[in-house]
């Protein structure tokens, strides 16, 4: 059967649309890291929030992303920059001779969850939202505990990470995702859809 040259031209055009929407529905699913049933808290939380209540206001809140500009993609950029470039990384045990403790780097040294305790603290000083600033457990490259502050936004999800100058969407970084805040409390913890087993520590890693 002849087919005409305007109607084999149609067809490609259609087919690339459908490629292309079918990439576009991809894209828009891997933005977002999928979320589980609530979890409990990393060792070390219930410890740092008993210190230091204002940093764990309780209280259902909705959940919040924030609108990503320019302003704030760079104010995400200068952030993770200064607090990566000013705080020595010191595990938990030189530091406090313990395995695990979340605490401010107030004097200038702190492992992982310390950088993102810091990170968070700046951005919700300069009048971000709590409820985009989730504090995240990962598995790191090496199949290590690590945490990470991830930030919600209208255009996905981007870590802040005491590992990377850059932030970067939660795809690129290689990590395996175990558990986060809520959006909609901040002391409760939600598993992130990785049933493999994950140490709830986040350990202290050179830069």
């Amino acid at each position: 059967m002849l087919v005409s040259r305007g109607f084999r031209t149609g067809l490609i055009i259609a087919a690339a649309i459908v490629t292309m929407t079918a990439a576009a529905q991809a894209g828009e699913k891997v933005r977002y890291a999928s979320i589980g049933d609530t979890t409990r808290a990393p060792i070390g939380w219930i410890e740092f929030c008993a210190e230091n209540p204002g940093e764990c206001r309780g209280g259902r809140n909705q959940a919040r992303d924030i609108v990503l500009t320019p302003i704030a993609w760079r104010d995400l950029l200068k952030v993770n920059r200064w607090v990566n470039d000013n705080v020595k990384p010191l595990t938990d045990m030189d530091h406090w001779g313990v395995i695990e403790k979340w605490s401010m780097p107030t004097d200038g040294s702190g492992d992982c969850e310390d950088y993102v305790l810091l990170k968070r603290k700046m951005l919700i000083d300069a009048g971000w939202p709590r409820e985009a600033l989730l504090i995240t457990v990962v598995r790191d490259k090496k199949n290590e505990g690590h945490a990470v502050l991830t930030v919600k936004t209208d255009k996905g999800e981007f870590v802040l990470d005491n590992q990377n100058e850059d932030v970067v969407a939660w795809t690129e970084t290689g990590y395996r995702f175990v558990k986060r805040q809520s959006q909609t409390e901040a002391n409760e913890w939600v598993a992130l859809g990785d049933s493999r087993p994950a140490v709830a520590t986040a350990s202290a890693q050179q830069r």
